[in-house]
């Protein structure tokens, strides 16, 4: 025993050896594993800060008072303390004689594997989800549950709701795949599934290459037909930390906020049609989308980054829902906050500043896509 303890304690330190006093970087395995030969090429270049992400969002045009980037529903940044993984892994390589990298691992395995009393406090993934393909779930130094998607050779990853709802807020942070993240698509998105005819709300994440922005596509189904997407840069890095990502749906808006700024709202006019008679669940995807989702399909994944890998954390859901047909909704007691809501002046401003800032596309400016250049109707509407 003493014998195979050696021989394996030696192993794991030969794979995690020391050249000229520093550790050897990208030998010990990582959190989540990837193929061999992930291990035998240089990590992928770091993602470098363009001039888009360095400056704060330019102020609101003139004709609003407000600036979007000083709104109460921003977060600001506060001092963290020392890190729990930090802590601990010094704590561990002290009082044994643990190397330090095993007591690195061990503690990162302590971590993602708390007791059910400390992780109890967020647990959404699996209470209210069903996961599909390549999914990870664990927990961050706070307590928080974080759960990956994610996209290599064999499949990508997501995870859908067991709950049906009619109308709602449903609001989730992420943080996107970091580097050459070209060709892929993460998405935040509600759909009734009933192909064909079906209703969706779409946010979909278009990877790009390194130190290229990443697009936000939103885009709204009624009955089936989607061809309302309106798209934007990113004025911040997502790659580079958590940000929160909110869809409002009610019976007269669908309002797209991220980190609080309304950036688009769909409004419901009683003759065309409009996301409002099929419940919808909630999902999330990381997904091939080489044909479609990087300068119009010209740039494919690069294999050679594998795998993707995309974080989910902080889900929250305020909506109704379906009892059967004929029956009333059962909503929370305080829906009037967002079955009401319908974007502000201070809201259309911000609206105004990312169309004129950062949108890309717009659906509305393309009449070559419908049949005889003849747009759709809400795109002549007020």
């Amino acid at each position: 025993m003493n014998s195979l303890f050696r021989r394996n304690k030696w192993n794991l330190w030969r794979h995690c050896s020391k050249r000229k006093g520093r550790i050897e970087r990208n030998v010990c395995p990582r959190s989540i594993p990837s193929r061999k030969a992930e291990h035998q090429r240089p990590p992928p270049p770091p993602f470098p800060q363009q001039p888009q992400y360095k400056s704060s969002p330019p102020p609101v045009p003139s004709c609003h008072t407000q600036d979007p980037t000083k709104t109460k529903t921003q977060t600001r940044r506060t001092p963290q303390p020392e890190s729990r993984a930090a802590v601990a892994t010094t704590a561990m390589a002290r009082r044994t004689s643990l190397p330090l990298p095993l007591a690195v691992a061990v503690a990162a395995l302590l971590l993602l594997h708390k007791p059910a009393s400390s992780s109890a406090k967020d647990s959404w993934l699996h209470e209210k989800f069903t996961t599909e393909g390549h999914v990870r779930a664990g927990y961050d130094a706070s307590g928080r549950q974080v759960t990956s998607l994610i996209l290599d050779h064999e499949s990508g990853g997501g995870f859908h709701s067991k709950q049906k709802y009619m109308y709602g807020e449903f609001s989730i942070q992420m943080k996107l795949v970091r580097g050459n993240s070209a060709g892929t698509v993460t998405s935040f998105y509600l759909t009734s599934g009933e192909y064909p005819g079906h209703d969706e709300i779409d946010m979909e994440f278009m990877g790009n290459a390194t130190g290229q922005p990443i697009v936000l596509s939103t885009n709204v189904w009624a009955n089936g037909d989607g061809r309302k997407e309106q798209q934007f840069n990113l004025w911040f890095d997502p790659t580079a930390d958590f940000h929160t990502y909110t869809i409002i749906w009610n019976d007269k808006f669908v309002m797209f906020v991220v980190d609080g700024l309304v950036i688009r709202a769909f409004k419901r006019h009683a003759d065309l049609p409009y996301p409002g008679g099929k419940p919808m669940q909630v999902h999330a995807t990381i997904w091939d989308g080489s044909w479609w989702a990087t300068q119009h399909g010209k740039v494919s994944v690069d294999w050679a980054y594998a795998p993707f890998l995309v974080s989910y954390r902080g889900y929250a859901v305020d909506a109704c829902m379906p009892n059967g047909d004929g029956k009333p909704l059962s909503c929370p007691k305080d829906t009037d906050r967002w079955m009401k809501r319908q974007p502000s002046d201070a809201e259309w401003g911000t609206i105004a500043w990312a169309r004129s800032k950062f949108m890309n596309y717009d659906y509305c400016h393309d009449g070559w896509r419908f049949p005889k250049g003849i747009l759709p109707p809400e795109c002549f509407r007020k």
